[in-house]
């Protein structure tokens, strides 16, 4: 009779959880007995079942990013499909303009990164290190300074990633790279990170070779409410930042604003740092048609760089070990940098949605960026030092100590004296403003149950400002330029332009169109197309007068376009396989154009870029392993290459070279495995080949005259691309001892790092491969515990990385030889470490 009670008094409740902005499962959910501890979480297909301690009563359904959900039962009940609403205010259609891709249906590889684990996983490290345990992605703190981090992906430098904020293409306009310090407060308020590897889900026309890294912000929290958070690390590291949102009021009107504050004193050496970044957005749903979002966010930051790498002896010999940093010194007895970067970006949009009837909509995001900065440097003093024909700022004679930092005081010294006649040596600022604007919208309609139609229209244009300028005379009373034919007598003082001043101007138009079949949830296809034109015009004040007709040059126009296509089925419901194939062709980038730097010569013919891309997927979902296998080729040809030669005595030329060609390719595996309710196990081996194809020899060289002035031999044949680890393995843990506290564990290895070269530097035969940098794998280790404080919800956590501190290098440079001894290096951080608090209110 007793346990026919306990029976009678227990309830089987199952259900399947839905999530409302892409209509997929939600793996993972919470599901728990209201008023116990008793509970579980969903399987991989969003479905759970849990045997209650009542017959009756209310479970509770949470998601990070989505609204809680408490829904009452009576006895044994199937609940069927649970639909949980985003947390976010135009979360859904935000995806659609970003292109986010879906899990076993976007036939692409991906991973994704959800806010909870980026900050679990943060703490002092740069932004692209949360991806280090993604299959493909090698990222370092490179020089070590405060957002000097980068990332590589499948091989590929971040010219040839696309990366995306909200669906919005970052990458610089003129060269392709991306400065992660131009948005040092990015993890404050990103929602999710999506690494699509390869071709990408993106529909923008955006020639990404490796792969594209897709980062959505916070909206606006459909609930009123805010946090408070501070973090505390090694070195000085401080953080300080509130967020508060309204919710989303009765008249339609959501409010969501962060800011932080985040200073320290860095681990490398004179990389001292200090950030104020800030985000707002504004919603509001004019009607069941319209709704608007305004977006602004971005962060001030200063920090003191390392910019010179060096060999492992001058480390070793150095007492600051692998914290050496050559590019500081003393000033009045306070830290002055001899290399800094300073920059303000601000990043502002507007979007528009519009439910045009039930079968279409429209979103566009209108948006602006004005940045403000630049990288700091030193003028003169080149031969100024008797006996080693050194600079004042890299002599051993004008340092404090042996490998110690820069005596400033000496060189103000010796320029005071000088008086009229001017500073020998001084500091500037090398500053890369620029002013860009964009719109991208996206028109999608649904032709049948089975078609969808995208297309849209993607619209930028770009100036970027370039110049220096003098910041610091140390003590003189001018310094000497003769680079501006404007300015007769070289003379400069602070804040005058120096060097260089010239204006690039480039335009973008782009168009994409995209047909996607699904079929009974089975099978999935798509086939995109895109078009873009890419135009460059360059001024300059500096070597021409105003009257000159060549002071600003004529538009040059490159035309890129690229097809894709791809289809992924489900085998049943675990099994499912993938396939995309995709060719584009990228335009050159702005320097390809103008080679030397000047208006004369000019590239108008400079090649595009080929890119031929496969990739075929397998993935497997049940209730304990998600697992993924990807194998992939990518094919690069013609890489953007020129060489100079001489026409006569005074003028020089230039010619393309093409057939500098690289294969990148190799096999990925992840998975996660949910050893039981508490205990997630997480892993991941990519093992890459990467190598440039073939030697290019006997390649001749013509002037206008079709007359042979050069010949070019490089010998690449076979090998191995530099500057990323070709296998990379990563092994965690993530232990669950409640509903709120969590520990996690994650090792990471690193094997075949070639130091970085230019293979248009290997003119000799049988010269020897790159040097291979030692393999190393590091420990990092995170746990955070929430607890009620009050009436308030808090959190606590803390984190470690590189437990055990393992001593390794994490980036170099060939030298001559290719061997340790020559090549320049920089060292990975050692053991670091934060902890942090927030209180939600």
């Amino acid at each position: 009779m007793l346990f026919t009670t306990i029976a009678f008094s227990q309830s089987t409740i199952t259900g399947k959880v839905i999530g409302s902005d892409m209509n997929e499962p939600l793996p993972g959910a919470n599901v728990i007995e209201k008023g116990t501890s008793n509970g579980t979480t969903t399987n991989f297909d969003g479905e759970f079942s849990i045997t209650t301690k009542a017959s009756s009563g209310e479970i509770t359904i949470t998601y990070v990013g989505y609204t809680t959900k408490t829904i009452a039962f009576n006895g044994n009940q199937d609940l069927g499909e649970i639909i949980l609403q985003s947390s976010e205010v135009g979360l859904q259609e935000v995806q659609i303009i970003a292109s986010v891709a879906v899990d076993r249906k976007t036939p692409v590889a991906v991973s994704t990164v959800k806010a909870a684990d980026i900050e679990l996983k943060l703490g002092t490290q740069e932004f692209p290190e949360v991806l280090k345990s993604t299959p493909g992605v090698y990222a370092t703190k490179s020089g070590g300074g405060f957002g000097d981090g980068r990332i590589n992906l499948r091989g590929f430098t971040s010219e040839n990633v696309a990366v995306m904020i909200n669906g919005v293409p970052v990458n610089d306009m003129e060269n392709g790279q991306v400065y992660w310090s131009n948005w040092a407060g990015l993890s404050d308020v990103t929602s999710s990170m999506q690494v699509q590897r390869g071709l990408g889900a993106a529909r923008v026309a955006v020639p990404s070779v490796g792969g594209t890294i897709n980062i959505l912000t916070k909206t606006t929290d459909v609930e009123a409410g805010g946090n408070f958070y501070t973090t505390l690390g090694n070195d000085g590291y401080k953080k300080f930042g509130v967020t508060y949102s309204t919710g989303l009021m009765d008249n339609g009107f959501a409010a969501t604003v962060s800011a932080s504050k985040t200073d320290g004193e860095g681990y490398v050496d004179g990389t001292q740092f200090n950030a104020v970044s800030y985000f707002v957005n504004l919603s509001k749903q004019i009607n069941d048609a319209h709704k608007l979002s305004f977006t602004a966010f971005g962060a001030k930051q200063r920090h003191g760089q390392r910019q010179n790498r060096h060999t492992i002896a001058t480390y070793r010999d150095s007492e600051r070990g692998k914290k050496y940093n050559s590019d500081w010194g003393y000033k009045n007895g306070e830290v002055a940098f001899i290399e800094d970067n300073f920059y303000h970006k601000p990043q502002i949009s507007l979007n528009h949605y519009w439910d045009i009837n039930d079968n279409t909509s429209l979103s566009t995001a209108a948006y602006v960026s004005f940045g403000s900065g630049g990288g700091g440097g030193t003028l003169g003093s080149d031969g100024e030092v008797a006996g080693d024909g050194r600079s004042k700022f890299t002599s051993d004679d004008y340092r404090i100590g042996e490998f110690g930092p820069l005596d400033f005081d000496r060189i103000i010294d010796e320029n005071i004296a000088l008086g009229a006649n001017g500073s020998t040596a001084a500091l500037r600022a090398s500053r890369n403003d620029h002013n860009w604007f964009g719109v991208i919208s996206t028109l999608k309609t649904n032709l049948n149950d089975d078609l969808v139609l995208l297309g849209g229209l993607d619209f930028r244009n770009y100036k970027g400002i370039h110049f220096r300028e003098v910041t610091d005379l140390l003590g003189g009373q001018f310094i000497i330029n003769e680079d501006n034919v404007n300015n007769p007598t070289g003379i400069a003082r602070v804040g005058d332009k120096i060097s260089y001043y010239n204006d690039g101007l480039v335009g973008w138009v782009g168009a994409f169109a995209q047909l996607e079949y699904d079929v009974n949830e089975k099978f999935n296809t798509f086939i995109a197309l895109n078009a873009s034109n890419t135009s460059y015009k360059r001024k300059d004040y500096f070597l021409y007068t105003p009257d000159d007709p060549l002071r600003e040059t004529d538009r040059y126009n490159f035309f890129g376009f690229g097809a894709k296509g791809g289809a992924n089925y489900r085998l049943t419901d675990n099994h499912n396989v993938f396939v995309n194939l995709g060719y584009f062709e990228k335009a050159a980038d702005f320097d390809a154009v103008f080679p030397n730097f000047n208006n004369e010569e000019i590239n108008e013919d400079a090649e595009n870029q080929k890119i031929l891309s496969f990739e075929l997927g397998y993935g497997y979902r049940s209730d304990k392993l998600s697992a993924n296998v990807n194998l992939y080729r990518t094919a690069w040809r013609d890489r953007t290459e020129t060489i100079g030669f001489q026409l006569n005595e005074d003028e020089t030329g230039f010619a393309n070279i093409l057939g500098i060609n690289a294969v990148h390719q190799g096999i990925e595996v992840d998975f996660v495995y949910r050893a039981t309710d508490k205990l997630d196990i997480t892993g991941m081996a990519s093992l890459g080949d990467w190598r440039w194809e073939e030697d290019v020899t006997g390649v001749q060289i013509l002037n206008e005259e079709q007359e042979v002035v050069d010949t070019v031999d490089l010998y690449i044949e076979d090998t191995p691309v530099g500057d990323a680890a070709q296998t990379t393995l990563a092994l965690g843990i993530n232990y669950k001892f409640g509903a709120d506290t969590r520990l996690i564990v994650d090792y990471n290895y690193f094997d075949r790092l070639y130091a970085d070269f230019d293979p248009s530097d290997r003119g000799t035969e049988g010269a020897p491969d790159p040097w291979e940098v030692p393999a190393y794998g590091v420990f990092d280790a995170a746990l955070t515990h929430g607890f009620s404080f009050g009436e308030f919800d808090a959190s606590l956590t803390a984190r470690i990385n590189n437990v055990f501190d393992t001593e390794y290098i994490a980036d170099a440079l060939d030298g001559t030889g290719s061997n340790a001894q020559t090549a320049l290096v920089y060292y990975g951080f050692g053991r670091t470490f934060s902890v942090g608090a927030k209180l939600k209110f």
